[in-house]
């Protein structure tokens, strides 16, 4: 195995003095943690009445409120939580500044930004037509004023459980002793599971879902990863970025996606998120040779051309 120098950026290796075994396989208790609290923390969920309803309680509010109730403590208790204690942990408190500052770079050309806010929809768009045969809809002016707004909140929720787990703490680690796609097939599957309980509720169609649902939404992350290493990488590990791109998909598919094709079938969603991170993820893999914007030479750590332009690769 290669072995490359450690980027500026990358995570600084803990002492040995500092956190046991901890932190001498940081990835491997990240990913253990991840898990345990946020399978933990989701069980009355699954429980309830919103799940396998072995237990006679259903969290209020619809469908939004049993997610902000029943699955959201979970997900902040896993990614982000299990980050934050096996950064401090293993690096202290200079660990915890330094993922601080991540966390919070916008130093990004606005065009990334920008290429985001319309790359996603449109490309769900076209895979829903393709699938579905019918054009799309133009969407209520309601559906229009309210697209950022529950961009914003995606972002506070969804983007800001997962992705400092997956993409902020693990990818560095693993693309500096794997390099940037043997790293996205460990966190692409690794993801996709953390998600699977979640499959014997109505997040997922549960109790009774099928075989099906959940191994084309395991095939989805990991080629939807894909697509985020690339991204992280070409944009200098911007996590505002990379979350903003992780949730304008759940933003397009609650907000504006039923209303952009009225007669699809909701089963249709699934696939066009498949179909579109496929294509996605095979034009980038040809089209980088596989790199995923990594740089030649460099284990972990991106290109530090911030500047550039979203159509480079």
């Amino acid at each position: 195995m290669t072995t490359h120098a450690p980027p500026e950026n990358a995570p600084h290796p803990p002492r040995r003095s500092r956190g046991g075994t901890l932190a001498r396989h940081p990835v491997t208790w990240f990913f253990a943690l991840a898990f345990g609290l946020s399978w933990l923390a989701w069980t009355p969920y699954i429980l309830s009445g919103n799940g396998l309803g072995v237990w006679h309680f259903t969290f209020p509010g619809g469908g939004l409120g049993s997610q902000l109730l029943g699955v959201l403590p979970g997900a902040y208790l896993g990614p982000i939580a299990s980050a934050l204690l096996v950064t401090g942990v293993s690096e202290g408190r200079a660990g915890l500044r330094a993922w601080r500052r991540r966390m919070t770079s916008f130093r990004v050309s606005w065009l990334w930004y920008a290429a985001v806010l319309v790359a996603v929809p449109a490309a769900l768009t076209l895979s829903t037509a393709a699938l579905s045969g019918t054009g799309p809809v133009l969407p209520s002016a309601a559906v229009l004023v309210a697209y950022l707004p529950g961009l914003v909140l995606q972002m506070v929720t969804t983007g800001l459980a997962e992705e400092p787990g997956w993409r902020e703490f693990a990818m560095p680690r693993l693309q500096h002793r794997h390099g940037a796609l043997r790293a996205t097939l460990i966190v692409g599957p690794l993801w996709g599971a953390w998600h699977l309980p979640l499959f014997l509720t109505e997040w997922g169609g549960g109790p009774h879902v099928g075989l099906l649902e959940p191994v084309e939404f395991l095939a989805t992350t990991v080629a939807f990863s894909v697509v985020m290493t690339w991204l992280f990488n070409r944009s200098g590990e911007s996590m505002p970025l990379v979350m903003l791109l992780h949730t304008s998909v759940n933003n397009y598919f609650s907000t504006a996606w039923s209303e952009v094709f009225p007669s699809a079938s909701s089963r249709t969603t699934a696939h066009a998120f498949l179909l579109a991170s496929v294509t996605g993820a095979v034009i980038l893999l040809v089209a980088t040779r596989g790199r995923l914007g990594l740089r030649e030479g460099r284990g972990g750590g991106v290109a530090k051309d911030l500047g550039g332009t979203p159509s480079a690769v």
